[in-house]
């Protein structure tokens, strides 16, 4: 064996033969690339040409240095502003708080389903109680057997949560132990406002939330009464700018009934836990996450509070409105990217919605998988270990400075219109939040934001996923909206016209010349017609237009589309476009932008031309319109 010298290694460096790299050679470069690129883009703008859009208002570019970030370092963990985190180690789990959701109406299977949580790594309730989860009357039995003093609980109550919380205190109290920290009795009077449109009783379910926040704070310390959702606004489509910024007016308004109930204002920070949404982007759910802490905190020091008062208490859930029907499946990739965000940008509790929570109540092995994504990035990737991972990334910081000087324009927008409830009253919160769904929903439509398993990489062959239907959940204020509504419409009448006993709908795929010209053409085809629910009848053995003509006729289908290489389009396009037709195809279509050649393949027969970019949804809806397909 080669004994190695023991010495230093002296004048060795690993990046001694690269010259020093800098922004403005890097741009230079850049430039360089998108010129041969046919765009001509100064160097100094090159940023701003090559930066994306987060969300509506918010984009990132594609450089981040030290001279990016915001000025300052920011505080550590546990210190004022608290972007870092709330705590200054980590909680006693090494983590957060795994918080599930139950809301299935018969207690006793509540009670089985709360008990296997608990046994297998849950470690708090999050109970969803009234016309909208279990019975007031059946809450004591769907907790027994827990050990309240053990295991926190979180009430969704809406307009039952003093009948609710009666039951809760009566169980602590016949118990003889305090609650564990960290329940909730979940008062929510503006969220429920927003759900149901019912403004009127808003002072009403005022007064009573802050009568509970007083028991709370006076008798059950660890218990806090009042929870800011802001779910209501994520799901109506908000952005994450405004949902932050629903979510601090909201706050702001309990704090001054609070406050003028005769709480001080460290006590009535207190009596707040606020709940956020965590998306499948997950550095925009830790850029949140992390900017709704340091503006809360802001509100605190305006309000006067001293300490660690100002610290935000968050539970994450990861976001409905992701969630798909179609290709459920998917939907545990998204939930663990999702989770990730949270756990990272620093939530206390994080509740993992199962895999099937958009198609009714969940099974047993949907909770298990729930339970385990926390579980394993707790216990395997020990996530929970380190505080503020992000922390310290030029790009992280950035973009949490950004989102939250956003939010607080929108919040301070809210105020001037006269707090939260003026601002639902009035249609302000409902119009904005409006306005950016439907600049969102034409993402999607295009596909510009793919949703997989549904806009993307559909599988129309798949066996659906049955469930037990869940209680239907409150409605009457903002909509509630989901990334594949569009496209579920379409699918839901493809599967209509097969229940009803006939055939799926039929796209014919005319891949002209070899492989090589048309697989890429056809693939984009195909995929895009099967998000739509029209199934796609590929017969590359195609060599002239009656070949074509006899396997369309052969196909079953009504619809046709070409697909090959340009080149071959300029040779063949028109002649098989005459050919489909003369067979009876009743739309031709053709994958590619037609250039120059547009007006000749139109004359030939082709009625439309299917582009990446182009408006799916649109096309698909003029398809089974076209074909009788009923809506």
């Amino acid at each position: 064996m080669t004994v190695l010298p023991d010495r230093p290694l002296e004048g060795f460096s690993l990046a001694a033969d690269f010259p020093e790299a800098d922004a403005g050679t890097w741009r230079g470069l850049v430039a360089g690339v998108l010129r041969k690129a046919g765009k001509d883009v100064p160097e100094d703008a090159v940023e701003d040409a090559l930066a994306t859009l987060a969300e509506e208002g918010l984009s990132v570019r594609p450089l981040h240095t030290a001279d990016s970030g915001p000025a300052g370092f920011p505080a550590f963990p546990g210190f004022a502003p608290f972007t870092r985190g709330g705590r200054p180690e980590g909680g006693a789990v090494a983590g957060w708080d795994v918080r599930q959701r139950h809301d299935r109406p018969d207690p006793a299977a509540a009670n089985e389903a709360v008990l296997a949580d608990l046994e297998h790594g849950v470690t708090s309730l999050w109970l969803s109680v009234g016309a909208s989860g279990i019975p007031v009357s059946g809450l004591e039995a769907a907790l027994d057997g827990v050990l309240l003093d053990l295991a926190p609980v979180v009430l969704d109550a809406g307009d039952d949560v003093e009948a609710a919380a009666a039951v809760l205190f009566g169980l602590y109290e016949r118990a003889g132990t305090a609650p564990a920290p960290g329940g909730n009795l979940g008062a929510d009077p503006f969220g429920h406002a927003a759900r149901t449109g019912d403004h009127g009783a808003v002072a009403d379910r005022l007064r009573a939330a802050v009568g509970l926040a007083r028991r709370c704070h006076a008798t059950v310390p660890g218990l806090r009464a009042l929870t800011v959702d802001a779910l209501p606004y994520h799901e109506a489509g908000a952005s994450a700018a405004q949902e932050l910024g629903c979510s601090l007016a909201t706050g702001v308004a309990l704090l001054r009934a609070l406050t003028d109930a005769g709480l001080g204002i460290e006590a009535a920070l207190g009596q707040l836990e606020f709940r956020y949404a965590a998306g499948a982007d997950q550095f925009l759910t830790i850029a949140k996450l992390r900017a709704a802490r340091r503006l809360w905190a802001r509100v605190a020091e305006a309000c006067g509070a001293d300490g660690a008062a100002g610290a935000q208490r968050q539970h994450a859930v990861t976001s409905p409105v992701m969630m798909t029907r179609r290709d459920p499946w998917v939907n545990m990739l998204r939930t663990t990217v999702a989770a990730l965000g949270a756990g990272v940008g620093g939530a206390d509790a994080v509740t993992v919605l199962p895999f099937d929570h958009a198609l009714g109540l969940p099974d047993a092995f949907a909770r298990r998988i729930a339970r385990n994504t926390s579980v394993i990035l707790l216990e395997e990737s020990h996530i929970g270990r380190v505080i503020d991972p992000a922390g310290g990334s030029w790009y992280v910081e950035r973009l949490t400075e950004d989102l939250a000087q956003r939010a607080w324009e929108w919040f301070q927008e809210v105020e001037r219109a006269g707090g939260q409830l003026a601002a639902l009253r009035s249609g302000l919160v409902e119009t904005r939040i409006g306005a950016v769904w439907e600049h969102r929903r034409g993402r999607l439509a295009t596909r510009r934001e793919p949703v997989t398993g549904v806009s993307e990489f559909p599988l129309l062959s798949e066996a659906p996923v049955e469930r037990d239907p869940a209680p239907e959940p409150l409605s009457g204020g903002l909509p509630r909206v989901r990334r594949d509504e569009a496209f579920e419409a379409l699918r839901t009448r493809s599967d209509a016209a097969v229940a009803a006993g006939g055939d799926r709908p039929r796209i014919f795929l005319a891949a002209l010349g070899p492989a090589s010209a048309h697989t890429a053409r056809a693939s984009f085809t195909a995929n895009l017609f099967a998000a739509g629910g029209i199934e796609p009848v590929h017969d590359p053995v195609t060599v002239d237009a009656g070949s074509v003509a006899a396997a369309f006729a052969a196909s079953g289908a009504e619809l046709a589309c070409i697909c090959s290489s340009d080149a071959l389009y300029a040779e063949q396009a028109g002649p098989v476009a005459g050919a489909l037709k003369a067979a009876g195809a009743r739309r031709v279509y053709l994958a590619g932008r037609p250039g120059e050649l547009r007006e000749t393949y139109e004359r030939a027969g082709v009625d439309e031309f299917v582009v990446a970019g182009g408006d799916a949804v649109a096309v698909l809806t003029r398809a089974l319109d076209l074909i009788g397909v009923a809506p």
